[in-house]
């Protein structure tokens, strides 16, 4: 459950606007990691900023605080998540469902935030959406949604998928949808671990909508 401290206040809601023209207007939230001001970005971490305004998200809300310790790295992972978000074989629909999905087995709950609006939008019964925030299965989808709840899941789960669950996901969406539900699951893990890492603070107004589920800890919990 995200908490809201002094010191957490005190750093959300950064907005930026520089003397410089050519300076952008952005804003970056953060809390174990302070939101940069432009002035105090390197050339690398300012490049990444003109990225991300100039790419499809247009955002900087987020992970992307975070990635800019490792500006590098962050800009190689914004054009990632803009590959498998905008430019994936898979309908908004089933993106949005892998994505709650992601952010329920790592109890993200910015991640939860941003999507569930998104996923409803996208298609998704509220019913099918409530079911996965408390960690069951959903006891009405379609074939498709089937196929990916158990993928997910059996991935998540094991480590591994069994040649059922991949011959009915295949039949569902391809092997290039296979391949890029595998790239979705992996991206927006790295979000949520770069969220719950930082304590990312819901907007104001907005509770933790997922419940704690208890799980067993360390490497083997699975």
């Amino acid at each position: 459950m995200f908490r809201r401290g002094s010191a957490a206040a005190a750093l959300i809601g950064l907005a930026f606007a520089s003397t410089s023209a050519q300076a952008p207007t952005f804003k970056l939230v953060g809390d174990r990691f302070k939101p940069l001001t432009y002035e105090e970005m390197t050339r690398e971490q300012r490049l990444m900023i003109e990225h991300l305004l100039q790419g499809e998200r247009a955002s900087t809300g987020g992970p992307f605080n975070v990635f800019l310790r490792s500006p590098e790295l962050g800009d190689i992972a914004q054009q990632l998540g803009a590959r498998v978000r905008f430019h994936s074989s898979l309908s908004d629909r089933l993106k949005e469902m892998a994505i709650l999905m992601i952010a329920r087995d790592w109890t993200a709950q910015y991640e939860w935030y941003a999507h569930k609006r998104l996923a409803l939008q996208a298609g998704l019964k509220p019913d099918l959406v409530d079911a996965i925030a408390a960690g069951k299965r959903p006891a009405a989808m379609a074939p498709d949604e089937s196929a990916l709840y158990t993928f997910v899941t059996e991935l998540l789960d094991t480590r591994q998928v069994d040649d059922p669950t991949f011959r009915a996901a295949v039949a569902a969406f391809g092997e290039r949808g296979v391949v890029d539900l595998i790239g979705l699951m992996g991206y927006y893990q790295l979000v949520s671990m770069a969220l719950n890492v930082d304590r990312y603070p819901l907007p104001d107004g907005a509770r933790p909508e997922l419940p704690a589920i208890p799980r067993a800890a360390g490497p083997g919990r699975r």
